[in-house]
């Protein structure tokens, strides 16, 4: 008879199983604090930054960054600059600015179109964006309304009427420009659908706030291209212009690699997955979807599972299970806490979630130079008390499939949910750099 598997012991006062510690343990002599660049790991550090501050992609990270390693990791023309989850492309375009190869991919088309558009800003020259909004005041007015994807749930709520009728028709007239103009002004229209509506792109969801005052679609786009036209003049003054190399970007999965069209193999990954925190994309981003990429309800679901698996929605497989004994750990406490538990569903979304990024450094392996490096922000995570040491795992992970791990750098310290501190107390959890190195055979 075999030896009993020994008991979790789960530590109160760290929030942590046996796993967890340990790899605490092991890594502790390469985890070192960088606060300085804490704001550089959200998107609040792109707030003053040319072309990216149209856009408030909220997942993404700074331009700054991107520079700090670039240079950190002595990046130049020779090199290739590879972003697998690239969301709105900061790391394409701080490379490609310094004249470095870049490629990036997303499976959220809404990111990816905003990754393709932003390059073509620099084919505008000062005053035409403010010239051909002219013409679009003009024809707006009488164009016959986009058609959009109104059997989704928020598109009807999320709008006065008269203003969802008035932003349907501005769609439609910026359709009919010539390119690229109506792929800058479609990302201009996207920029405003927000402030337009009664939504807020909060957490996990977007949320309607009744209280909130929906701003003209007129108005709205007027600052918009005010903006843009100051960027335009921006980057100009900055000399990005002169040594910009245009990327590539490209719809796909960072999953299966085996369609990007590398030149040659990337020599550096700079990027941050999705998140185990059950934010869903296709939700925060969906009155951006339903005005352009999807056409029903349907579509919008099937995108919905596609996607890396971060949020509770996640479908598994019958034989998938936890690829990580931190990651087992915690999804057998879950589970055994039965209809206690917050939402049933967090047990599978960790599974797959997991499994997927597995699968997405496995990928990595194959593309990758050898000495190839790696930065990746990733975000530690907190259920029912328990803190889940993500930046670990996944390196432990790498380790397993054949990269060094050099550094796990702290870039700051997040608090938890209202809920969480309630009934659990506050335990910070890391925000980190994982920093690795490919050692290919």
């Amino acid at each position: 008879m075999g030896d009993a598997c020994p008991p979790v012991i789960f530590d109160v006062k760290t929030g942590s199983g046996d796993e967890a510690r340990r790899l605490e343990q092991k890594y502790a002599r390469r985890i070192r604090e960088a606060p300085r660049m804490g704001r550089l790991v959200s998107y609040v550090g792109n707030r003053k930054t040319p072309l990216l501050r149209l856009y408030r992609y909220k997942e993404a990270f700074a331009f700054h960054l991107v520079e700090e390693w670039l240079a950190c990791f002595g990046v130049g023309p020779e090199d290739t600059v590879f972003d697998p989850f690239c969301g709105m492309g900061t790391t394409l375009l701080a490379a490609s600015c310094q004249g470095i190869p870049a490629v990036g991919i997303d499976r959220l088309p809404i990111a990816v179109f905003i990754a393709h558009t932003l390059p073509l800003f620099f084919q505008v020259r000062p005053g035409e964006l403010t010239q051909v909004f002219g013409h679009l005041r003009q024809t707006a007015p009488s164009a016959e309304p986009a058609s959009v994807a109104m059997d989704v749930a928020i598109m009807r709520a999320a709008f006065p009427a008269g203003t969802l009728i008035a932003l349907r028709r501005w769609k439609a007239a910026i359709d009919s420009l010539d390119s690229p103009f109506r792929e800058i002004f479609l990302l201009l229209f996207f920029s405003v659908l927000e402030v337009c509506s009664y939504t807020s792109k909060d957490g996990q969801f977007l949320r309607l706030r009744r209280d909130k005052r929906p701003a003209s679609p007129e108005e709205a786009l007027t600052r918009k291209v005010q903006e843009a036209e100051m960027d335009v003049q921006r980057v100009r003054e900055l000399g990005w212009d002169k040594s910009f190399l245009p990327f590539q970007v490209v719809l796909g999965d960072a999953r299966r690699l085996e369609d990007v069209p590398f030149v040659r193999p990337p020599t550096v990954i700079i990027t941050s997955p999705p998140y185990a925190n059950r934010y869903d994309y296709t939700r925060t981003y969906s009155l951006e979807l339903c005005f352009h990429f999807v056409r029903n309800f349907a579509e919008l679901r099937e995108l919905r599972h596609s996607l890396l698996r971060s949020h509770i929605e996640a479908r598994l497989a019958t034989a998938e299970e936890p690829p990580h004994p931190a990651v087992q750990e915690l999804v057998d406490f879950l589970r055994a806490r039965g209809k206690a538990l917050n939402n049933p569903r967090v047990p599978d979304m960790l599974t797959g979630y997991f499994v997927d990024m597995q699968k997405t450094i496995r990928e990595w392996k194959k593309v990758l130079a050898p000495s190839a490096r790696v930065a990746m922000v990733v975000d530690n995570v907190r259920f029912e008390g328990w803190t889940l040491p993500v930046d670990l795992i996944l390196s432990e992970m790498a380790e397993e499939e054949g990269f060094a791990v050099e550094e796990i750098v702290v870039a700051r310290y997040k608090g938890n949910s209202s809920q969480q501190m309630s009934r659990y107390g506050r335990v910070p959890v890391r925000e980190s750099i994982v920093v690795w190195k490919n050692h290919r055979d």
